[in-house]
């Protein structure tokens, strides 16, 4: 999607000093949970995010939305395949228009570095190569349809347990070459228009401190060392401070409004312990990608919002199907006996919980509501012969915890009735009681 030649920065940040403090400040968080606020003296209309790692799941403004659930992103890494990255990139775009979304808060590049890590089903792979390699391709096709990304969450954000308060103790080798990779190759490679801080901290050995505060990482790497222009915006309800937030290179506190980054900023700048140079650099920052999301005009103008396209539509289902089949991997076929024919089957059995209860999806920001989903049966049923016959079981289940039970599963054993037989805690005759030491018998 074309956009008209961005102002350059003079004249943008001609446009930012125009402002008075209080007016720059209010666009530094957001208006509400996913939109931003308009200012029509800098010809800026509301930009508007949502989550998206596994597709756009939109606002909630509109009860009973439903979207196009797209297979995890470890489904697309097992694909290795860019240009189908590429192309699901795309998809989501489509779909973010559909929903009046500009910028969704994804890709999710941190790393599956323990099977317990919490949100594996939004990260891509172990391998930082793999992830950064099929995250930059998604972030092209996504950015190609001008929707915005924010790659996510900006670094060393592996694991869910306490994670609005561990800090990873990195080493400096171990944080470029693994944790920090995948960033640096999509920035280079895709130039993802917005970057989010993590709720977790770093400790390098150089500085320990919250992401929204890591200046020796937002600041000096991210934006100084790798040249990011973008805004870098804080995960939501991360910000936890004005002034060290501020100075250390967070842009947008959301969601909002944010108290602490309101009057409380205000008063800093003021007092000299922010440079009013900061706050200045952070609006013209959220201007490059308003302008890269179509939400920027002329000073006194308020560009109407791009048209919602119509759908979605089967070749958008096909693209889908066709993401969640090459995303299975064949470990072995040692007898030779795939593909099977259809016609010399007389029998399938489908077995495993998610054969009765399928779990579609992950859930927090990755969760879609989605507008069509199929079933292993019913998939299954319509791939095979009529004349075939499927069977399927639940079977065994892993869990915690054994599921709750009902009466209906359960017979009392002297009356035969369903139900449960009331317990009785008093002693059998036959059972002696054994005294405490030094002491009289234990009560029942």
């Amino acid at each position: 999607m074309s956009r008209p030649a961005l102002p350059d920065d003079t004249e943008l940040s001609a446009r930012v000093r125009a402002l008075d403090l209080e007016s720059k400040l209010q666009l530094l968080t957001g208006a509400n949970v996913w939109r931003l606020p308009a200012e029509p003296r800098l010809g800026l209309s509301s930009v508007t995010m949502s989550d998206g790692p596994q597709g756009v799941r939109g606002t909630g403004e509109e009860p009973g939305a439903t979207g196009l659930l797209a297979p995890a992103p470890s489904a697309l890494a097992a694909t290795w395949d860019t240009e189908l990255a590429d192309r699901l990139g795309s998809l989501f775009a489509t779909e973010a228009r559909r929903k009046g979304v500009d910028v969704v808060l994804g890709p999710v590049v941190n790393l599956q570095r323990t099977p317990v890590a919490g949100r594996h089903f939004e990260y891509f792979s172990e391998d930082p190569l793999l992830t950064g390699t099929l995250a930059a391709a998604l972030v092209r096709g996504l950015q190609s349809r001008g929707v915005g990304a924010c790659l996510k969450h900006f670094v060393a954000n592996d694991s869910e347990t306490d994670r609005t308060r561990y800090r990873s103790r990195l080493d400096e080798r171990t944080l470029r070459e693994v944790y920090l990779a995948p960033f640096e190759q999509v920035l280079a490679e895709a130039g993802p228009w917005s970057v989010m801080a993590a709720y977790s901290g770093v400790d390098d050995g150089t500085e320990s401190a919250p992401m929204t505060e890591n200046a020796r990482l937002l600041r000096e790497v991210l934006k100084e060392e790798w040249g990011f222009s973008g805004p870098v915006v804080s995960d939501w309800a991360a910000t936890n401070s004005t002034v060290a937030s501020a100075v250390g290179g967070l842009d947008l506190a959301m969601p909002g409004p944010e108290p602490l980054w309101g009057r409380p900023l205000a008063e800093a700048v003021r007092a000299g312990e922010v440079d009013e140079r900061l706050i200045d650099d952070k609006v013209l920052r959220l201007l490059r990608l308003a302008h890269h999301t179509g939400r920027l005009g002329e000073p006194g103008q308020t560009p109407a919002p791009p048209t919602a396209p119509a759908g979605p539509g089967e070749d958008e289902f096909r693209l889908i199907r066709e993401v969640a089949a090459r995303g299975m991997v064949l470990l072995r076929d040692e007898a030779d006996l795939l593909p099977l024919a259809p016609q010399g089957i007389r029998s399938v059995a489908l077995i495993g919980p998610n054969a009765v209860a399928p779990y579609l999806q992950g859930g927090g920001s990755a969760y879609v509501p989605a507008v069509r989903t199929v079933s292993f049966e019913d998939g299954l049923r319509a791939a095979l012969p009529e004349d075939v016959h499927l069977s399927v079981h639940r079977g065994g289940d892993s869990r915690l915890r054994p599921p709750y039970l009902t009466d209906a599963l359960l017979t009392d054993p002297d009356t035969g009735t369903g139900g449960v037989r009331p317990f009785s805690c008093r002693r059998h005759p036959s059972q002696r009681a054994v005294p405490p030491v030094g002491g009289a018998p234990r009560p029942s």
